[in-house]
């Protein structure tokens, strides 16, 4: 994950990467916030209710982890978080946990806002374009890895489900498998789908996933290359998570301090 990131251009110098494990307040402020929640108002939430349809033995950390991403959120006062529409529910319940802390305590926490990208859709599996594209799923040619190789991309796409029109739209809603094969080909290169669309005028659906296909290629090459370098020098990944933590633990700690004050939570030194 670290080197991902990394190969995808951020900067650790500008932003903070670590092991959320190495920050012990994470789980702490995650627990006082859970507390603060009944198990109806977290049973209600989308994302539990549809995996925990295909579960025959729901384990506990399913039903409790939206509380520990907004402890992730809150703890370092998070003001902006970029999110997915299908996780903007688990925003709302940060945002309730912060109007109810603050509420309850005096003001700690700014409210956060989600920044959410209107100008695109997301991007859809390619096997079921009904459901989002996710590396959970055991379909693996439903989506396309970062550091997928040229020659499984080129599988993935030949494979991906469209229809029996040749012709190239955009439409989500009754062509769910080529729009989203559009959607995909209009992020790789910053332009609308329209723009995508009006450009493969005269391609019929076989010419039109190779042209995705070669797009994808020559996009995701230099992620995959990098990180491979980077996955070739593990001690520099390895320094960049130290590092992150070194720089993550006071601001974490400070966040504490104020909750474990406010609440009335005594001894406890801090570490």
């Amino acid at each position: 994950m670290t080197a991902t990131l990394l190969a995808c251009g951020i900067d650790p110098q500008k932003s903070i990467i670590f092991q959320q494990s190495t920050v012990s307040r994470h789980t702490e402020l995650a627990w006082t916030l859970g507390c603060m929640l009944t198990m109806k108002k977290l049973a209600l939430l989308p994302q539990f209710k549809e995996k925990s349809e295909t579960l025959k033995n729901i384990p506990v950390g399913l039903y409790i982890y939206p509380v520990l991403q907004s402890a992730d959120i809150l703890l370092y006062k998070a003001t902006d978080v970029p999110v997915g529409k299908d996780q903007l529910q688990h925003l709302h319940l940060a945002q309730h946990l912060v109007h109810f802390f603050n509420g309850k305590y005096g003001d700690t926490f700014p409210v956060p806002n989600p920044l959410i990208n209107e100008s695109s859709g997301s991007v859809k599996s390619l096997k079921d374009p009904s459901k989002k594209m996710s590396k959970s799923n055991n379909e693996k040619k439903s989506l396309i890895r970062l550091i997928d190789e040229p020659e499984i991309i080129k599988k993935t796409i030949k494979k991906a489900v469209t229809d029996f029109t040749s012709e190239i739209t955009y439409e989500p809603s009754s062509r769910p498998g080529v729009s989203n094969l559009v959607m995909i080909h209009s992020r790789m290169l910053e332009k609308s789908p329209e723009v995508i669309c009006k450009e493969a005028q005269g391609l019929n659906t076989v010419q039109y996933k190779s042209l995705v296909t070669d797009v994808i290629i020559e996009k995701l090459t230099p992620i995959r290359q990098e990180y491979m370098r980077l996955m070739s020098a593990p001690d520099y990944v390895n320094s960049v998570l130290k590092n992150g933590s070194l720089r993550a633990l006071p601001l974490a700690d400070q966040c504490w301090l104020e909750v474990r004050e406010k609440v009335g939570f005594s001894g406890g030194m801090l570490r």
